[in-house]
Protein backbone atom coordinates (compact mmCIF):
# COMPACT_ATOMS: atom_id res chain seq x y z
CA UNK A 1 0.00 0.00 0.00
CA UNK A 2 1.14 3.27 -1.17
CA UNK A 3 1.19 6.17 0.64
CA UNK A 4 0.02 9.57 -0.58
CA UNK A 5 2.08 12.51 -1.17
CA UNK A 6 1.33 15.50 1.28
CA UNK A 7 0.00 18.09 -0.28
CA UNK A 8 1.74 21.26 -1.02
CA UNK A 9 1.81 23.84 0.59
CA UNK A 10 2.58 26.86 -0.34
CA UNK A 11 5.64 28.69 1.42
CA UNK A 12 5.14 32.15 2.75
CA UNK A 13 8.03 34.83 3.30
CA UNK A 14 7.79 38.07 5.20
CA UNK A 15 10.32 40.64 4.50
CA UNK A 16 11.07 43.95 6.38
CA UNK A 17 12.92 46.91 4.73
CA UNK A 18 12.52 50.96 6.25
CA UNK A 19 9.39 50.46 8.55
CA UNK A 20 8.18 50.70 12.37
CA UNK A 21 7.02 46.69 12.04
CA UNK A 22 3.31 47.69 12.65
CA UNK A 23 2.12 45.67 9.38
CA UNK A 24 4.11 42.57 10.65
CA UNK A 25 2.55 42.97 14.35
CA UNK A 26 -0.78 43.44 12.02
CA UNK A 27 -0.02 39.69 10.75
CA UNK A 28 0.89 38.22 14.46
CA UNK A 29 -2.21 39.69 15.51
CA UNK A 30 -4.61 37.86 14.17
CA UNK A 31 -4.14 34.99 16.58
CA UNK A 32 -6.93 32.90 16.04
CA UNK A 33 -7.02 33.12 12.52
CA UNK A 34 -3.50 32.38 12.50
CA UNK A 35 -3.24 28.71 13.63
CA UNK A 36 -5.70 27.56 10.71
CA UNK A 37 -3.99 29.60 8.41
CA UNK A 38 0.13 28.15 9.51
CA UNK A 39 -1.56 24.72 8.70
CA UNK A 40 -2.41 25.49 4.94
CA UNK A 41 0.70 27.39 4.55
CA UNK A 42 4.64 27.22 5.69
CA UNK A 43 5.69 30.25 6.57
CA UNK A 44 8.85 30.06 5.44
CA UNK A 45 10.50 32.73 6.35
CA UNK A 46 9.44 35.30 8.97
CA UNK A 47 12.24 36.54 11.56
CA UNK A 48 9.33 39.02 13.65
CA UNK A 49 7.62 35.52 14.16
CA UNK A 50 10.56 32.36 14.17
CA UNK A 51 13.95 31.86 13.83
CA UNK A 52 14.00 28.56 11.16
CA UNK A 53 14.55 29.57 7.91
CA UNK A 54 13.17 27.60 4.79
CA UNK A 55 14.49 28.47 1.79
CA UNK A 56 13.27 29.71 -1.24
CA UNK A 57 11.76 29.97 -3.83
CA UNK A 58 8.32 31.00 -2.20
CA UNK A 59 5.04 31.08 -3.36
CA UNK A 60 4.11 34.82 -1.46
CA UNK A 61 6.53 37.24 -0.07
CA UNK A 62 4.77 40.10 1.89
CA UNK A 63 7.13 43.15 2.08
CA UNK A 64 6.65 45.52 4.58
CA UNK A 65 9.00 48.98 4.66
CA UNK A 66 10.31 50.96 2.51
CA UNK A 67 13.79 51.39 0.27
CA UNK A 68 16.22 53.85 2.09
CA UNK A 69 19.20 52.64 1.44
CA UNK A 70 21.70 51.25 -1.49
CA UNK A 71 21.82 47.58 0.24
CA UNK A 72 17.96 47.74 0.32
CA UNK A 73 18.06 48.87 -3.28
CA UNK A 74 19.52 45.67 -4.12
CA UNK A 75 18.30 43.17 -1.64
CA UNK A 76 14.40 44.08 -2.94
CA UNK A 77 15.76 42.72 -6.09
CA UNK A 78 17.10 39.39 -4.63
CA UNK A 79 13.18 39.03 -2.63
CA UNK A 80 11.47 39.54 -5.89
CA UNK A 81 14.09 37.13 -7.92
CA UNK A 82 12.96 34.45 -5.05
CA UNK A 83 8.98 35.54 -5.11
CA UNK A 84 6.49 33.96 -7.21
CA UNK A 85 3.77 36.31 -6.12
CA UNK A 86 5.06 39.55 -4.32
CA UNK A 87 2.63 41.71 -1.96
CA UNK A 88 3.66 45.43 -0.36
CA UNK A 89 1.67 45.91 3.06
CA UNK A 90 1.77 48.72 4.58
CA UNK A 91 2.19 52.78 4.07
CA UNK A 92 5.81 52.40 3.74
CA UNK A 93 5.98 49.58 1.34
CA UNK A 94 3.34 51.24 -1.11
CA UNK A 95 4.21 54.70 -1.11
CA UNK A 96 7.29 55.62 0.77
CA UNK A 97 5.77 55.60 4.40
CA UNK A 98 6.35 58.53 6.78
CA UNK A 99 10.14 58.34 6.22
CA UNK A 100 9.95 60.60 2.60
CA UNK A 101 9.16 63.14 4.15
CA UNK A 102 13.06 63.04 3.36
CA UNK A 103 11.97 63.71 -0.37
CA UNK A 104 11.05 67.28 0.48
CA UNK A 105 13.93 68.10 2.47
CA UNK A 106 18.04 68.04 2.57
CA UNK A 107 19.25 64.59 3.64
CA UNK A 108 22.48 65.38 4.20
CA UNK A 109 21.89 68.59 6.23
CA UNK A 110 19.41 65.90 7.93
CA UNK A 111 22.39 63.28 8.72
CA UNK A 112 24.79 66.27 10.10
CA UNK A 113 22.12 67.42 12.78
CA UNK A 114 21.01 63.78 13.72
CA UNK A 115 24.00 61.85 13.56
CA UNK A 116 27.93 62.76 14.89
CA UNK A 117 29.32 60.84 12.00
CA UNK A 118 27.11 60.84 9.38
CA UNK A 119 29.78 59.91 7.16
CA UNK A 120 29.63 56.54 8.18
CA UNK A 121 25.88 56.57 7.47
CA UNK A 122 24.83 54.93 3.95
CA UNK A 123 21.15 56.31 2.96
CA UNK A 124 19.21 57.70 0.05
CA UNK A 125 17.93 60.52 -0.96
CA UNK A 126 14.60 59.78 -1.00
CA UNK A 127 12.20 57.13 0.61
CA UNK A 128 11.02 55.17 -2.15
CA UNK A 129 7.83 52.47 -2.24
CA UNK A 130 9.05 48.73 -3.07
CA UNK A 131 7.12 49.04 -6.89
CA UNK A 132 9.47 52.16 -7.86
CA UNK A 133 11.91 49.57 -7.83
CA UNK A 134 10.66 45.70 -8.78
CA UNK A 135 7.33 44.48 -10.24
CA UNK A 136 4.99 44.69 -7.18
CA UNK A 137 1.61 41.88 -7.81
CA UNK A 138 -0.52 43.58 -5.24
CA UNK A 139 -0.77 46.77 -2.78
CA UNK A 140 -2.36 46.29 0.26
CA UNK A 141 -2.34 49.87 1.99
CA UNK A 142 -2.80 51.15 5.63
CA UNK A 143 -0.71 52.14 8.56
CA UNK A 144 -1.41 50.10 9.67
CA UNK A 145 -2.41 47.70 7.66
CA UNK A 146 -6.39 46.22 8.25
CA UNK A 147 -6.39 42.58 9.75
CA UNK A 148 -9.40 41.71 7.80
CA UNK A 149 -7.95 43.00 4.58
CA UNK A 150 -4.76 41.01 5.30
CA UNK A 151 -6.58 38.17 5.82
CA UNK A 152 -8.84 38.57 2.65
CA UNK A 153 -5.62 38.73 0.60
CA UNK A 154 -3.82 35.63 2.23
CA UNK A 155 -7.23 33.67 0.81
CA UNK A 156 -7.43 35.11 -2.02
CA UNK A 157 -3.64 34.02 -2.71
CA UNK A 158 -4.33 30.11 -1.50
CA UNK A 159 -7.78 30.38 -3.49
CA UNK A 160 -5.92 31.78 -6.82
CA UNK A 161 -8.06 34.84 -6.83
CA UNK A 162 -7.98 38.46 -6.70
CA UNK A 163 -8.22 40.14 -3.29
CA UNK A 164 -12.03 41.97 -2.97
CA UNK A 165 -10.26 45.06 -1.19
CA UNK A 166 -12.13 48.24 -1.47
CA UNK A 167 -11.24 51.37 -3.70
CA UNK A 168 -13.93 54.12 -2.54
CA UNK A 169 -13.46 56.48 -0.20
CA UNK A 170 -13.50 56.41 3.48
CA UNK A 171 -16.91 58.48 3.34
CA UNK A 172 -18.56 55.01 2.10
CA UNK A 173 -17.47 53.25 5.26
CA UNK A 174 -18.64 56.39 7.04
CA UNK A 175 -22.19 56.05 5.47
CA UNK A 176 -21.74 51.83 6.56
CA UNK A 177 -21.66 52.64 10.19
CA UNK A 178 -24.42 55.42 10.36
CA UNK A 179 -21.99 57.98 11.29
CA UNK A 180 -22.79 61.99 11.23
CA UNK A 181 -20.18 63.78 8.70
CA UNK A 182 -17.69 65.36 10.98
CA UNK A 183 -17.04 67.80 8.40
CA UNK A 184 -20.58 69.07 7.80
CA UNK A 185 -22.01 68.62 11.54
CA UNK A 186 -19.03 69.80 13.55
CA UNK A 187 -16.97 71.61 10.72
CA UNK A 188 -13.76 69.27 11.37
CA UNK A 189 -11.33 68.89 8.60
CA UNK A 190 -11.25 65.65 7.44
CA UNK A 191 -9.80 63.66 4.60
CA UNK A 192 -11.92 60.75 4.10
CA UNK A 193 -13.55 62.01 0.67
CA UNK A 194 -10.09 61.42 -0.79
CA UNK A 195 -8.65 58.56 0.88
CA UNK A 196 -9.14 55.26 0.14
CA UNK A 197 -11.61 52.87 2.76
CA UNK A 198 -9.73 50.29 4.78
CA UNK A 199 -9.57 51.02 8.10
CA UNK A 200 -13.62 51.01 9.27
CA UNK A 201 -14.19 54.66 9.26
CA UNK A 202 -12.27 54.77 12.74
CA UNK A 203 -10.95 57.95 13.34
CA UNK A 204 -14.91 59.62 12.26
CA UNK A 205 -16.48 57.18 14.36
CA UNK A 206 -14.91 58.90 17.29
CA UNK A 207 -15.44 62.21 16.30
CA UNK A 208 -11.95 62.80 14.50
CA UNK A 209 -11.32 63.93 10.96
CA UNK A 210 -9.91 61.01 8.79
CA UNK A 211 -5.71 61.81 9.06
CA UNK A 212 -5.61 59.81 5.50
CA UNK A 213 -3.52 56.94 6.82
CA UNK A 214 -4.80 54.69 3.80
CA UNK A 215 -3.50 56.57 0.57
CA UNK A 216 -5.49 58.46 -1.59
CA UNK A 217 -8.56 56.97 -3.59
CA UNK A 218 -8.78 56.33 -6.75
CA UNK A 219 -10.26 58.99 -8.23
CA UNK A 220 -9.04 61.78 -5.03
CA UNK A 221 -10.28 64.98 -6.14
CA UNK A 222 -7.78 66.50 -3.66
CA UNK A 223 -7.63 70.39 -5.26
CA UNK A 224 -11.20 70.01 -4.30
CA UNK A 225 -10.89 68.67 -0.91
CA UNK A 226 -7.93 71.35 -0.20
CA UNK A 227 -10.76 74.41 -1.22
CA UNK A 228 -12.54 72.79 1.77
CA UNK A 229 -10.19 72.36 3.57
CA UNK A 230 -9.14 76.30 3.39
CA UNK A 231 -12.70 77.05 4.08
CA UNK A 232 -12.47 75.58 6.51
CA UNK A 233 -9.92 78.08 8.04
CA UNK A 234 -6.96 75.98 7.59
CA UNK A 235 -4.13 78.30 6.41
CA UNK A 236 -1.93 77.22 3.16
CA UNK A 237 1.08 75.81 5.48
CA UNK A 238 -1.44 73.78 7.42
CA UNK A 239 -3.34 72.47 4.05
CA UNK A 240 0.49 71.39 2.99
CA UNK A 241 1.18 69.75 6.54
CA UNK A 242 -1.98 67.24 6.33
CA UNK A 243 -1.19 65.94 2.83
CA UNK A 244 2.18 65.06 4.06
CA UNK A 245 1.72 62.36 6.78
CA UNK A 246 1.79 58.41 6.07
CA UNK A 247 1.60 58.96 2.62
CA UNK A 248 3.07 61.96 1.77
CA UNK A 249 4.93 60.69 -1.25
CA UNK A 250 1.89 58.94 -2.90
CA UNK A 251 1.20 60.53 -6.68
CA UNK A 252 -1.99 62.12 -5.88
CA UNK A 253 -1.06 63.84 -1.82
CA UNK A 254 2.03 64.73 -3.06
CA UNK A 255 1.13 66.55 -6.03
CA UNK A 256 -1.27 68.32 -4.00
CA UNK A 257 1.14 69.01 -1.02
CA UNK A 258 3.49 70.77 -3.62
CA UNK A 259 1.11 73.19 -4.56
CA UNK A 260 0.74 75.01 -1.22
CA UNK A 261 4.49 75.18 -0.92
CA UNK A 262 5.41 79.02 -0.77
CA UNK A 263 6.66 79.40 -3.93
CA UNK A 264 3.87 78.18 -5.52
CA UNK A 265 1.35 79.76 -3.58
CA UNK A 266 3.51 83.15 -4.39
CA UNK A 267 3.08 82.56 -7.56
CA UNK A 268 -0.71 81.82 -7.57
CA UNK A 269 -0.28 78.45 -8.27
CA UNK A 270 -2.44 77.37 -4.70
CA UNK A 271 -5.55 76.53 -4.81
CA UNK A 272 -8.39 79.39 -4.46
Amino acid sequence: MTTAPAPHRPKLAVWKFASCDGCQLTLLNCEDELIPLAGAIEIAYFPEATRAVVEGPYDVSLVEGSITTPEDEERIHRVRAASTRLITIGACATSGGIQALRNFGDVAEFRSIVYAHPEYLSTLEHSTAIADHVAVDFELRGCPIDRRQLLEVLAAELQGRRPQIPSHSVCVECKQRGNVCVTVAHGTPCLGPVTQAGCGALCPSFSRGCYGCFGPQDSANTASMAAQLKRQGMSEPEVLRIYRTFNAASEAFRRESERHEPEHHGAGGGPS
